[in-house]
């Protein structure tokens, strides 16, 4: 994917979310719906969040230096999980806060139908930047399920944006519930248990994606499927077969390769280099973000010995 598919996703998700919180402060200002405060510190959250991931595509592309030499590309990890965290601790946590708060000490709304409107039409803009992101992302899917693609990608912008839209939705359908139960009943505490509901649900969707931004900061091998590609192009032409491969994600666009491969013996020296450029060369035909790739020659100590 490039980066500027996921910029699209980005984007579209900061112009949604800064709008929505603007509406929804209001809203909580007229109606003193905690369902409403949540939702709005929860758009406040996102909107930061967006910003933070613009961030991290920009400082990734700095160039590498003697102190970085495989440059920078992991900054856009480091930003998403420092948004999922962002999405716990200002969204689940206050929520939660917000929602025992007020099941404790129990406040009429004043307005709601204020709020109901507000949340209407938040639910509206937040769908555009949901489908947006749904676009983006099918881009690059491919035949995996949604939960798969969360679970397997290696560029963090778009599932980061997919579950944020997801709960913000979600958050927006508990609000108008919470909301709405509580002007039906005249009974504040649904309007606290929608706050309490969005909390949690905003606690797990940071989870998920906390477990899967420090796996990916951590450092990320090739997929199953890249893998036994690198694997098949590495063992052709004078390359009896793949010894031992490492590989690991240097950011979401950058593949590192090492393997050490069994050459054809007694090889003259300028052959073992040419043996090794073309490898080199297939592998990157046919996974062109394996961009680094470092191949050590060696025998094949099974078939010496056999022999």
């Amino acid at each position: 994917m490039s980066a500027g598919g996921g910029t699209k996703a980005i984007v579209a998700a900061l112009v949604a979310n800064a709008g929505i919180a603007a509406a929804k402060f209001v809203g909580f200002l007229i109606t003193g719906s905690s369902s409403m405060l949540a939702e709005s510190v929860h758009s406040v959250a996102d909107t930061s969040n967006q910003g933070l991931l613009l961030l991290g595509q920009k400082t990734a592309q700095r160039k590498a230096t003697r102190l970085h030499p495989f440059g920078y590309g992991r900054d856009r990890y480091f930003w998403s999980f420092v948004v999922a965290l962002l999405l716990f601790t200002l969204g689940s946590v206050f929520a939660l806060y917000e929602g025992i708060h007020k099941l404790q000490h129990p406040e009429g709304l004043s307005n709601p139908i204020v709020a109901v409107g507000i949340l209407v039409v938040a639910i509206g803009l937040e769908t555009y930047s949901f489908v947006t992101a749904i676009s983006e992302s099918k881009k690059i899917k491919g035949d995996v399920s949604w939960w798969g693609f969360i679970r397997q990608s290696r560029v963090p912008e778009l599932p980061v944006v997919l579950l944020e839209d997801a709960g913000a939705l979600l958050g927006l359908v508990l609000a108008l519930l919470g909301v709405g139960l509580t002007t039906l009943t005249g009974n504040p505490v649904f309007d606290a248990l929608g706050t309490v509901a969005i909390g949690l649900l905003l606690g797990v969707i940071a989870i998920i994606l906390i477990i899967e931004m420090k796996s990916l900061l951590i450092g990320e091998g090739a997929s199953d499927a890249d893998l036994d590609l690198i694997c098949d192009e590495l063992a052709a032409g004078k390359v009896q077969r793949v010894i031992h491969i490492k590989t690991q994600y240097l950011g979401p666009e950058e593949l590192l390769v090492a393997a050490k491969i069994a050459l054809e013996p007694q090889l003259p020296l300028d052959q073992v280099a040419q043996a090794i450029n073309d490898a080199e060369q297939r592998v990157r035909g046919k996974v062109p973000h394996a961009r680094l790739i470092y191949l050590e020659p060696d025998l094949d100590r099974t078939t010496v010995t056999s022999g």
